[in-house]
């Protein structure tokens, strides 16, 4: 697998408010196509920051519903060619026949957007609920996310990509992804999770984002407990983690929280 650089300095233009230019050069960061492809057949096409990408492709693998478990992969090849990268995956058959039996079913139909109920539905699968662990203070949580600024180092340089970050329960920051997309972070936390094999039930994930419905669903399909997130949810966010079981805490700032879901009752205050 090669090493692919995470930014480049390029040239820019400075525009002062008295109109003067000044010549610079700004640290930007890599976005990349990634071809996924499982059992040779092509599967979909992500933007991605080109580091920590077989983390990637376990989490994407899992949090799309296409493997179980991390050694439904058997086999891993990531290369680059002239368009971008190619993430050549081998899954178990008893995986990929799923997989193409979903393929079968949307074969020859049209629409917009989501438009479907077949594709909706694949889209809010059901998952099962997360399994019940251990509480979490508001304390710890604040404490790991003001922690996380500092563990951001291509943010730092670029201004330009999200993290998602794995804590213990006693708020120590085990491991940081750092994504242009925060959903391919969260994947690639997800993704470190399985090839480690570490129980996602034994810490909670940060994330530098919004908490939309592919946040929850994607630390449902993991079985993680809590995400907290520094920005607001929506309202299907929220929907979600409640059917499941993740509790959900967003607007994590300075010394206060929201928890919009925790029906495990899994967060204390002290």
């Amino acid at each position: 697998m090669t090493d692919f650089p995470t930014y480049r300095s390029l040239s820019a233009k400075i525009w002062s408010p008295v109109e003067k230019i000044i010549a610079t050069r700004r640290d930007i960061a890599c976005e990349i196509p990634v071809s996924i492809e499982y059992n040779c057949a092509s599967y979909a096409v992500m933007m991605v920051t080109p580091a920590d990408l077989a983390d990637f492709v376990f989490g994407f693998s899992l949090t799309e519903g296409i493997i179980d478990r991390a050694d439904d992969i058997i086999g891993l090849d990531i290369h680059q060619v002239e368009q971008g990268i190619v993430a050549a995956i081998e899954i178990r058959e008893s995986c990929f026949e799923k997989l193409e039996d979903f393929k079968r079913q949307m074969a020859g139909r049209t629409g917009c957007g989501l438009c479907g109920a077949d594709r909706l539905e694949h889209v809010i699968r059901p998952l099962p609920p997360v399994p019940e662990s251990q509480p979490y203070t508001a304390a710890v949580i604040h404490q790991s996310m003001k922690k996380l600024r500092d563990h951001q180092p291509l943010n730092r340089a670029t201004g330009a990509v999200h993290a998602a970050a794995f804590c213990d329960r006693a708020g120590n920051i085990l491991s940081v992804h750092e994504d242009v997309g925060r959903h391919n972070a969260l994947d690639k936390i997800i993704g470190h999770l399985m090839r480690e094999n570490i129980d996602p039930l034994s810490g909670y994930v940060l994330v530098t984002s919004r908490c939309s419905f592919e946040m929850v669903q994607k630390c449902a399909s993991a079985g993680l407990p809590l995400i907290a997130a520094v920005s607001a949810p929506t309202e299907l966010a929220i929907d979600l983690a409640d059917q499941t079981g993740v509790s959900l805490v967003a607007l994590v700032r300075d010394d206060n929280m929201s928890v919009y879901a925790d029906t495990r009752e899994r967060l204390i205050r002290k």
